[in-house]
């Protein structure tokens, strides 16, 4: 599929680039794409929560009535869970949510996703560039000059660019990545996928080995 190059003003510079078949034009697995942002979205847990439970309660432990004939429910010490102030059953402990996804279907995962981003014409090309220095008005008037600056742009390097970075930070929904970061999540989310025709070359890389 050829898609037409842009300069970083969205001007057409007159050349095209190839993209694979083999990542840009799959049948999409939608069921590798939700395992995919499953477990993404599982790592960003902390995992923190934490309850404490009746033996780590402070308190005396004297029965406070006689175990029949009160009327209500059974209950030893002052930190029975049926207690106000008691102590909580089965509550949360600390834990690690991540799991375990094979390669191939995260790889899967990822060509689905560029592929969607392709069908919806959500894909741009742009020659390669970079910023002199961090200017947030030079991240805007790029994304003016490509006509997505009302959306949620991803920005996808061939190498970390911290100008660009930098330039992007303030701006409410936008991104940067290099082609080795690019994940299904962030590919989702974004409205407008933008990649650098180095980049285009480090995805196929990536993604074809």
């Amino acid at each position: 599929m050829e898609v037409k190059v842009l300069n970083r003003n969205g001007q057409e510079t007159g050349r095209t680039v190839t993209l694979s078949d083999s990542i840009f034009a799959i049948e999409p697995n939608d069921h590798a794409i939700y395992l995919d942002v499953k477990q993404y979205l599982a790592a960003q847990r902390q995992g923190t929560a934490k309850a404490k439970e009746r033996s780590e309660m402070s308190g005396s432990t004297r029965k406070l009535g006689r175990q029949k004939g009160g009327g209500g429910a059974r209950r030893g010490d002052i930190n029975s869970p049926v207690l106000v102030g008691g102590a909580r059953v089965f509550g949360p402990q600390p834990r690690d949510y991540s799991f375990k996804l094979n390669k191939k279907v995260k790889q899967l995962a990822r060509k689905s996703a560029l592929t969607y981003k392709v069908q919806e014409n959500a894909l741009l090309v742009v020659e390669d560039f970079t910023f002199e220095a961090p200017k947030t008005k030079d991240f805007i008037a790029f994304t003016q000059g490509l006509g997505v600056a009302d959306k949620k742009v991803l920005v996808a390097l061939s190498a970390v660019d911290k100008n660009m970075y930098l330039s992007a930070r303030n701006i409410q929904g936008a991104k940067v990545c290099t082609a080795s970061q690019l994940n299904t999540y962030g590919v989702l989310d974004a409205g407008v996928l933008v990649v650098t025709e180095s980049a285009l070359k480090d995805i196929d890389a990536v993604l074809n080995s």
